[in-house]
């Protein structure tokens, strides 16, 4: 055998021991998409900024699928139990839409007024608000998060200054 071909099967067997052990590696990982950094702030800036000019003063949170908060901003006089109201709508809309084809806690909320007394939870869940003004975040069709907004006076004010600014990134989710 030459050593050339000595060298050929020695790079083809490395590199399938390399593959192989990858292939398991992966196994045991999860990636979990979610809004980057810079996204996630211009969201929240936008959102504030949207509900700023319309006069209402709100708080914009963006948690991940963990209801990790990734982003938050307190509009100038917003009121301070917005702060947990936003992230409580931000974490209801990425828990509670998933599996599910609803995009909003107005649309869970609407579900849960359908529901059957025994399929509604009678005890209130931690973190968790039926409140308009959650949207559920989505990248290519999946739910990578949720976008919850607080202070204007009424969840659906709330909930079209944060879909204003979700659709001023529409074309980056695709």
């Amino acid at each position: 055998m030459s050593r050339a071909s000595i060298t050929v099967i020695a790079i083809a067997l490395g590199s399938s021991i390399a593959a192989t052990a990858s292939a398991v590696h992966a196994q045991g990982v999860i990636n979990q998409p979610r809004l980057s950094a810079h996204l996630a702030n211009q969201v929240v800036g936008d959102t504030v900024a949207i509900c700023a000019q319309k006069k209402y003063n709100v708080v914009a949170v963006i948690v991940d699928l963990e209801g990790v908060r990734q982003a938050v901003l307190r509009g100038n006089g917003a009121p301070i139990h917005s702060m947990d109201n936003a992230y409580y709508k931000a974490y209801a809309s990425a828990s509670l839409t998933l599996g599910r084809n609803e995009g909003s806690t107005y649309e869970i909320a609407q579900r849960m007024a359908k529901a059957k007394p025994s399929n509604v939870p009678n005890t209130q869940l931690p973190n968790v608000t039926y409140a308009r003004g959650g949207i559920a975040i989505k990248a290519g069709g999946k739910i990578i998060g949720g976008l919850g907004v607080s202070g204007a006076p009424g969840g659906h004010l709330d909930e079209e200054c944060g879909q204003a600014a979700l659709d001023k990134i529409n074309e980056q989710l695709k």
